[in-house]
């Protein structure tokens, strides 16, 4: 399994959230069928956020090379079956550009139902993303929700005007029983997706 990420403004989260969040699902999916899993890739397609100190992004054409090399490496090595875990939705393109099996790990049929059942407003840096091992010690979280952010601009100055914190809207938080219970939904169904693999 190879986790993808991307490293970037989460608000008041880590910026390696989508890094962390797409390694622990498939560490957790894999552990129990003895899977091994790579380390993940914490580099992504995000240029708009060149705006967020901290937020480092690849071109689509490099980050697609670099997905087919090293998809090639390890075929090459005598890996046959590999899936890709991806943590971070402005790496979903490369999805139909890869030769690779894909899994969106946060929407996945059954995960996003758990995900819009708990909540259908949250997305990005928002509660949908705030698991204890996404957090940065001492940080405390607007009590209050964001209003949803709309459309948003394509220049990253702009993109962070639009956004100020960060978070795309919706509540900053949930009760951590409802995280951990949506968590497992999203590391169950990216188990079978494993098991599936190459049938």
């Amino acid at each position: 399994m190879l986790p993808l990420g991307s490293t970037e403004q989460h608000a008041y989260l880590s910026l390696a959230t989508d890094v962390v969040l797409a390694e622990r699902v498939a560490v957790e999916a894999a552990e129990p069928l003895g899977v091994p899993v790579l380390p993940p890739l914490a580099y992504g397609v995000t240029p708009y956020f060149g705006a967020y100190p901290g937020s480092p992004s690849l071109t689509r054409a490099t980050y697609v090379t670099v997905l087919r090399e090293l998809v090639a490496s390890l075929h090459a090595q005598g890996f046959r079956r590999l899936l890709v875990v991806n943590g971070h939705g402005g790496n979903s393109f490369a999805a139909e550009q890869v030769d690779v099996e894909w899994h969106d790990w946060w929407r996945a049929p059954r995960t996003w139902e758990a995900v819009r059942a708990l909540d259908p407003a949250g997305t990005h840096a928002s509660w949908l993303e705030n698991f204890p091992w996404t957090r940065v010690p001492g940080v405390e979280l607007p009590a209050s929700p964001k209003a949803e952010i709309g459309p948003l601009p394509d220049e990253p100055a702009a993109v962070r005007e639009a956004l100020g914190d960060g978070s795309y809207g919706g509540a900053y938080a949930r009760a951590d029983g409802d995280m951990l219970a949506m968590w497992a939904v999203g590391v169950a169904e990216t188990r079978e997706r494993i098991e599936t693999l190459g049938r």
